[in-house]
């Protein structure tokens, strides 16, 4: 098992969109430290440039259903655009609401080349969608409307773990 250290925000890794898996056949142990780190209790998914690989994988663990997607790609939003309690390992400790679709369905590979396409609503879309969002270089808060926006951004300079640029 190699559960890996999660990236805080503030890292460079976490702001750059991630490249495409090209060879899947050196894809399987970045897959396997995945789905080790997202075994970890409160976690629902981890993306590979939270452990510092700038590759477009992740892994999930929502209500039992554990899995992973290579190259994933957001292919429908469905429901309202509504806001949801949401709070990341890179951003330890806080929560808040976030603007998300109510369903969403992501596609990838997996291992064997074969195409997967993972569906959900509630916590599952939610993963599916802030998953996404990280590997194309963008964390949560970011995301925020306005208002919100300011408080997470005032929370988190308060944070001790802040990495200051």
């Amino acid at each position: 098992m190699s559960v890996r250290e999660i990236r805080l925000y503030g890292d460079p890794v976490l702001r750059s969109p991630c490249d495409p898996v090209t060879d899947l056949s050196k894809a399987g142990q970045l897959v396997q430290d995945l789905l080790d780190t997202t075994q970890v209790p409160g976690r629902a998914g981890v993306a590979a440039n939270q452990i510092g690989v700038g590759l477009r994988v992740f892994s999930y663990n929502v209500n039992g259903e554990v899995g992973y997607l290579i190259n994933p790609e957001i292919v429908e939003l469905g429901g309202e655009e509504v806001l949801v309690e949401e709070g990341c390992l890179s951003v330890p400790g806080l929560w808040h609401k976030t603007p998300r679709y109510e369903q969403a369905t992501a596609r990838g590979l997996q291992l064997d080349g074969s195409t997967k396409e993972v569906s959900g609503t509630g916590l599952l879309a939610q993963a599916l969608q802030h998953e996404c969002d990280h590997l194309d270089g963008k964390v949560y808060i970011e995301k925020l409307l306005p208002d919100e926006r300011k408080i997470a951004f005032r929370a988190l300079r308060e944070q001790s773990w802040f990495l200051k640029n």
